[in-house]
């Protein structure tokens, strides 16, 4: 009795010890007892109860517990088993996150750059918007003008060259490539305008003329005095000079006509230009050259660019020899051959080993592409090229070169037709390697205004085309405006002047000079309908083309349809075209119908596409009157140059039908799992 008495005592003694602390222990070891000895009167010894203690089930759990009466606690089943069957749950979830993890990302298609997420804005910087009253456009007025390109829903700006240069036309005779000339502004002003276009959440990519140089540059002057590495910089060869006349090495000939080559008196030798003669070609069998190159594109990296288009790239690398080229017209007297197309270039254009040069760029801009979200584009331009040699600048399967070379084909329609737009966007897609991604264009600096060549009509209608083909929509500036060639002719430019007419001042408002400039003068004349096609005006006009384009490319932003999903050409004929944009997982479809026809015409979508409803809704219209309205879709009638963007709900898409299989094209595959909200690539 008195031993139970004593172990209660000791029990409420703990009790009441924790009590009195506030639940707080010593949390102290407790020496050990020798064999045989007694506690002391002074021992705080807690006497804990043995497991099989029948008054360990008056007890409970209290703060402050010794470790020792833990223990004792921890180990019933009741504590033991909830605790385990935790302890597994967390390592079951643990590899279940991580299976899932990987599952996602294995059937995860990749995700758009932001090169492929939006359109990008072209502009020319010497036309675009003067800051400093000059009379020409710079990189200060270009910032000026940001807030402008965001409410376009703009991805990327596209700045053409700006570098210094001793040509009026300031595009091709680079004199330095490592200095901005100063009618646009200084250095800082470009550190500026990239730090202000990336706090906008925009990229920047710009123009690099690589093929040759201004005969005013450092290179070339070295290289005329035959000085060390400079040398061969270039390329020399001798030929004869008597009397004023040059007798060139061989035939080849000039893009703006005449003989490539030009006698020097300094060196005494020919030296190869394709173009003007104040734009020697630089020798790019030379190592020393493709490494200043090099340097340069990583100058510019460094400096914030986030890519580049590398132009007239076809022309990097000539034949070895010296062999005439073939004559188009082989009757034709050759001393009278003095125009360029009156020759085949196999032995000046698009050599052997050219693409690996342009490989060796793409690694270079590779290196700097590490970062995550700081990808460096690349894109290539070469004009005039068959479909498959520019098909060739995607590179190959497992060796990356361009981004995508970009697509000129529809600024060189000078007529519209429906067969003739199908033409272009067939002979691109059927092409294109497969896994790459297509860019559309209408217009650049070198290129007729989409206005001037095919009329006001249709300004519209291709701006809802470039929106709606699946790929990056590429715009000129003014073309959202729908700005026209000026056709004044007498300029005050020695440069060539038919390439000049598409490059007149941004037309901003009514206002002098149509709000490009506050000078007295500006280096084009504006165009004379400034007073009606402008910025101001259209942002208040809902039927205007500025208003038409912002919503275009808010859908094509917001849509997954738009910038991920299939493309079905689905009729086509004089007049029309028809194409639906679907993706698997969303039954919303986007039916695309567009008139290029010169004349109205009536168009029956029932035989088209079988099972449509007899009336759709209108999701964007060239007519603003129309949209969010139905039409009848046994009857849908089409202005000239009209277009409509159709929505439509499908269970079975398009694209899985066999009939239409070579009429459906896909860059990236890709399917949308709505209870998930997300895209997955095991369609």
């Amino acid at each position: 009795m008195n031993e139970d008495k004593n172990k209660r005592d000791s029990i409420q003694m703990s009790m009441k010890g924790c009590q009195t602390n506030n639940g707080f222990v010593q949390n102290e070891d407790i020496p050990e007892q020798e064999p045989g000895s007694r506690d002391t009167p002074q021992s705080n010894a807690v006497n804990i109860p043995a497991p099989e203690d029948p008054y360990l089930k008056a007890v409970r759990p209290y703060a402050g517990m010794p470790k020792e009466v833990v223990f004792q606690f921890s180990g019933q089943a009741r504590y033991r088993v909830p605790r385990e069957i935790l302890f597994w749950l967390t390592v079951v979830s643990v590899f279940l996150l991580i299976g899932a993890t990987i599952a996602i990302i294995a059937i995860s298609p990749k995700c758009l750059d932001w090169w492929q997420a939006g359109p990008m804005y072209q502009i020319y910087p010497r036309s675009f918007k003067d800051s400093d009253k000059d009379g020409n456009g710079d990189l200060k007025g270009i910032q000026e003008k940001l807030d402008y390109i965001t409410a376009l829903h703009v991805k990327t700006i596209w700045i053409s060259s700006f570098y210094k240069s001793s040509l009026k036309d300031f595009r091709y005779g680079v004199e330095d490539f490592q200095e901005v000339d100063p009618i646009f502004g200084t250095m800082k002003d470009f550190e500026n305008l990239v730090a202000a276009i990336h706090d906008k959440g925009l990229k920047l990519i710009i123009d690099f003329i690589p093929n040759h140089t201004s005969d005013k540059h450092p290179w070339f002057q070295s290289s005329r005095m035959r000085s060390g590495k400079y040398t061969d910089y270039y390329i020399w060869h001798n030929c004869s000079h008597e009397n004023g006349v040059t007798i060139p090495p061989n035939n080849w000939l000039s893009v703006y006509g005449n003989s490539s080559w030009h006698f020097d008196e300094v060196r005494e030798q020919c030296y190869f230009h394709q173009f003007l003669k104040e734009q020697p070609d630089l020798n790019f069998r030379n190592p020393a050259v493709q490494e200043e190159i090099k340097e340069i594109i990583q100058f510019w990296l460094l400096k914030g660019v986030d890519g580049f288009s590398f132009d007239a790239v076809k022309f990097l690398l000539e034949a070895k020899d010296l062999r005439n080229e073939i004559q188009v017209n082989t009757s034709q007297i050759p001393d009278t051959v003095t125009h360029y197309s009156e020759l085949y270039h196999d032995f000046t254009t698009t050599q052997v080993g050219m693409h690996d040069i342009i490989r060796d760029f793409r690694q270079t801009m590779n290196q700097y592409s590490r970062e995550p979200g700081r990808y460096r584009f690349m894109g290539t331009e070469a004009s005039a090229e068959s479909i498959e040699r520019t098909m060739m600048y995607y590179g190959l399967p497992f060796i990356q070169e361009a981004d995508f070379p970009f697509n000129n084909y529809f600024t060189t329609l000078d007529s519209l037709s429906g067969h003739t737009v199908y033409e272009v966007i067939t002979s691109w897609m059927e092409n294109m390697p497969e896994g790459k991604w297509p860019n559309w264009m209408t217009g650049g600096p070198e290129a007729t205004r989409l206005t001037s060549r095919l009329g006001n009509q249709y300004i519209n209608t291709m701006n809802m085309l470039l929106f709606t083909l699946p790929g990056t929509p590429i715009t000129y500036y003014g073309e959202e405006i729908g700005m026209r060639d000026i056709s004044i002719t007498n300029f005050n430019e020695s440069y060539d002047t038919s390439t000049l007419l598409s490059k007149s001042p941004m037309q901003w408002d009514n206002s002098s000079n149509a709000g490009f400039s506050e000078g007295n003068h500006t280096w084009l004349p504006t165009n004379s309908d400034y007073l009606t096609v402008n910025v101001e005006v259209q942002n208040t006009e809902p039927s205007s083309a500025l208003r038409l384009y912002q919503d275009l490319s808010l859908l094509h932003a917001r849509e997954l349809v738009l910038n991920r999903g299939w493309f079905c050409l689905l009729r086509v004929d004089s007049h029309s075209v028809v194409y639906t944009r679907e993706l698997d997982g969303i039954d919303k479809v986007f039916i695309v119908v567009l008139n290029f026809g010169e004349s109205s015409t009536l168009l029956n979508l029932q035989e088209v596409i079988s099972g449509l409803p007899t009336k759709l809704r209108i999701r964007l219209s060239t007519n603003s009157a129309s949209k969010g309205s139905e039409v009848d879709t046994h009857a849908i009638s089409l202005e000239k140059g009209e277009g409509l963007i159709l929505e439509h709900s499908m269970t079975t898409l398009l694209h899985h039908q066999a009939a239409l299989r070579d009429r459906c094209f896909v860059s990236n595959r890709a399917c949308y799992s709505s209870s998930l909200d997300i895209l997955y690539s095991l369609c």
